[in-house]
């Protein structure tokens, strides 16, 4: 598939007409995944014709095949081939039965090309049609014209032009099929997709096609069924499946206010919901449009092996023509007959199919099953990137933690009372939206403590928050933000001494220029976060952690998880500086974050990783987006990508060891000591082979799982 991008508005018909003059066929793409056509059909349907030209030029290369070779490998078959039907008709009937496999089966060949040829860029199409073209051409002279022929080389080859098309028919057969089981997973995908949704209109439900529900109805989902849209849960309580969008396997509760996704099932109870996404809005939608554009990007590898293709087809028609002319000059006799055979056997061999397939094949089912796990690469070099990351770098809050802070220490000065503090900073940290913020509040709350009206609010990024309350200036802040103030914070050196090495975070809250309290907020660890730095650390990666803590905290909770390194004490935008100079100390840095203030460092690092829980605005950054918030799908990520990697380096390896190896014994290297030939058909067997190995190989890649 291609995306293009004008500087004018161009017709999209002339578009499809440039392709059709290139030698291929063209379709604008429906963008909507519901009306689109099945990629999979689009498989099936092909392997069909392919299935159906291979039958035909099967049945009609066999007494091709039996009627010359048989005369070769029996003296007996011989004689009753020139008794019975004689080698004139013998030849005539050959002609017949090869001409309809090279204008029938083979005309695909001839199709894409010649075209191909004549505008000076042939390709693999190119190759097989100037080798048959060439064993056939010479046939037809030594059928019709053989006057035009030394008398010792009036042979037919009909045989290999027929047997060629038919060898190189049935590798793309298996070709075809096996680049079906390919996208699958984008299949799965779009089959999660329900086409019909209940709406409860008027009191009524009523079973309406998916492409008539809009934003603000309310859809009911009843338990075992699908979920239709993307909305909000506005009444019943359930536990559901979302395994097909984050890979995890344990259902997630959902009651009042939840959010549920398009495609996930409902396990339990019955769901309203109010739609806020359909269509091509839903996640899964987007999921779905992420992977494609993975599966159809270009890794750094895939520039060097387009290189080589593109002067690898104009150098075998130069070896072909070498071979030719060498065993014309040097061969035996009769010397032209060698000279062909050798010189087609040569451009057939050659044929770097294999190459063409090595990396998009293994790019397309790696993007897949990382879909599957919950792993989405929005940008297909990620995968080759990551696997040469040095450091993996993350987040603290919302990231390594639960984002969930709560808070577990008020500590006041002067006998001040302790629900007038809390009341002070509920009322000032209300307008804020900072998780610890949210702590706060909440306390206040579950005290029953009313909230005051506040004014002058001001949020100081990476500091803290002031406002007035009651005609007070309050200030609520980390230990740098009172320093900004001059604030005198060592009554309470002791205490936040003591919360540091708990891995609480210190914050202070000063009235009038004058601190009156301190309180500590703890964030629970994600249980997957100490497996997840474990793997890290077997795959042999430097795990660091940055955070806005103060260095204590954040050393404390680093030494619970093992963490290598720690960069804490660091604003916004000190985390694209960390990030440099950890590039500029270690090489590739892969940053793992979730919240908007994780963006920046997301873009800047060699590759950002987002966790799905997060915001829009660090998923819209990030090179990886991992669905669910197991950080333990980061080791998945990386293992992936090395296993991907590895899968394309081996198919490259023997798609070149293959060329380099057999071009020489198809141009005859062994002829002199050995009296070795490789034959056109046995090229043509060993073409097709090597393309259905790559393919195989990185089929392989379907069945990837790293232990989590």
């Amino acid at each position: 598939s291609a995306s293009v991008e004008t500087d004018e508005h161009i017709e999209p018909k002339l578009l499809v007409q440039t392709v059709e003059k290139a030698g291929y066929d063209a379709q604008l793409k429906i963008k909507n995944n519901e009306k689109d056509e099945s990629l999979t059909v689009k498989r099936e349907v092909e392997a069909q014709l392919f299935k159906q030209d291979l039958f035909i030029a099967f049945i009609c290369t066999l007494p091709v095949f039996i009627l010359e070779m048989g005369t070769h490998l029996s003296m007996s078959f011989h004689q009753f081939v020139l008794t019975h039907i004689g080698q004139q008709l013998s030849w005539y009937i050959q002609f017949i039965l090869t001409t309809v496999v090279l204008v029938f089966p083979g005309r695909r060949f001839y199709k894409k090309g010649l075209p191909a040829l004549w505008r000076l860029a042939p390709d693999m199409n190119s190759l097989v049609a100037l080798g048959t073209l060439a064993a056939y051409g010479f046939s037809c002279i030594a059928t019709f014209l053989p006057n035009l022929l030394p008398q010792n080389t009036i042979n037919v080859y009909f045989e290999a032009a027929a047997v060629i098309v038919t060898l190189i028919l049935l590798g793309r057969y298996l070709e075809a099929k096996a680049k079906g089981k390919t996208s699958q997973a984008i299949e799965r995908l779009i089959g999660i997709q329900p086409k019909t949704a209940r709406i409860l209109q008027n009191g009524q439900l009523k079973e309406v096609d998916i492409s008539d529900v809009h934003n603000g109805m309310i859809v009911v989902v009843q338990a075992g069924e699908k979920i239709a849209v993307d909305g909000l849960v506005i009444d019943g309580h359930s536990f559901v499946d979302e395994s097909m969008i984050t890979g995890e396997p344990i259902a997630v509760k959902k009651d009042k206010d939840s959010h549920v996704v398009a495609g996930t099932v409902n396990q339990q109870g019955i769901l309203h919901i109010q739609v806020n996404a359909t269509g091509n809005d839903t996640v899964l939608s987007q999921i779905i449009r992420l992977v494609e554009e993975a599966q159809s990007s270009k890794l750094p590898i895939q520039s060097i092996v387009n290189k080589v293709t593109m002067w690898f087809v104009p150098v075998v028609i130069g070896l072909a023509t070498l071979t030719f002319i060498a065993w014309l000059i040097f061969g035996p006799s009769p010397a032209f007959s060698f000279a062909l055979v050798n010189a087609v056997a040569v451009l057939i061999i050659a044929c770097p199919c294999a190459m063409g397939l090595a990396t998009p094949t293994s790019i397309m089912v790696s993007t897949g099953r990382g879909a599957e796990m919950g792993v989405l690469f929005r940008k297909g070099e990620a995968l080759q990137t990551l696997k040469e990351a040095k450091v993996i770098a993350f987040d603290k809050t919302g990231t390594l933690t639960e984002g969930k802070p709560k808070l577990t220490d008020l500590e006041t000065i002067d006998h001040q009372n302790k629900d007038d503090v809390l009341q002070y900073m509920a009322s000032v940290e209300q307008y804020s939206e900072h998780p610890v913020a949210e702590a706060i509040v909440n306390h206040a709350k579950a005290q029953q403590i009313p909230l005051l009206n506040s004014s002058e609010v001001r949020v100081i990024a990476g500091y803290g928050i002031q406002a007035v309350v009651n005609e007070k200036f309050v200030y609520i802040g980390a230990d740098r933000f009172m320093e900004k103030l001059d604030v005198d914070i060592k009554p309470f050196a002791v205490k936040a001494e003591q919360l540091a090495e708990d891995g609480k975070t210190p914050f202070y809250i000063a009235i009038e220029n004058l601190v009156v309290a301190i309180v500590a907020v703890a964030d629970d660890i994600k249980p997957s976060t100490y497996r997840a730095i474990q793997s890290l650390h077997e795959l042999g990666l430097k795990v660091v952690m940055i955070s806005g803590d103060n260095y204590k905290t954040a050393r404390a909770i680093a030494q619970k998880l093992k963490i290598d390194d720690v960069i804490a004490e660091v604003l916004p935008q000190g985390k694209v500086d960390a990030i440099q100079k950890l590039q500029q100390t270690y090489g590739k840095v892969g940053y793992v974050g979730d919240g908007i203030n994780d963006a920046p460092a997301l873009a800047t690092a060699d590759i950002g990783l987002a966790v799905g829980t997060g915001t829009d605005v660090a998923i819209e950054s990030a090179d990886v987006v991992l669905m669910s918030g197991n950080l333990q799908t980061v080791t998945q990520a990386i293992a992936l990508s090395k296993a991907t990697i590895r899968n394309i380096q081996q198919n490259l390896f023997w798609a070149f060891i293959y060329n380099i190896a057999l071009i020489p014994i198809a141009a005859g290297a062994l002829y002199p000591i050995y009296h070795i030939l490789l034959s056109p058909m046995i090229s043509a067997f060993a073409m097709g082979l090597s393309s259905v190995f790559v393919l195989t190989n990185a089929l392989r890649l379907k069945r990837f799982s790293y232990p989590i």
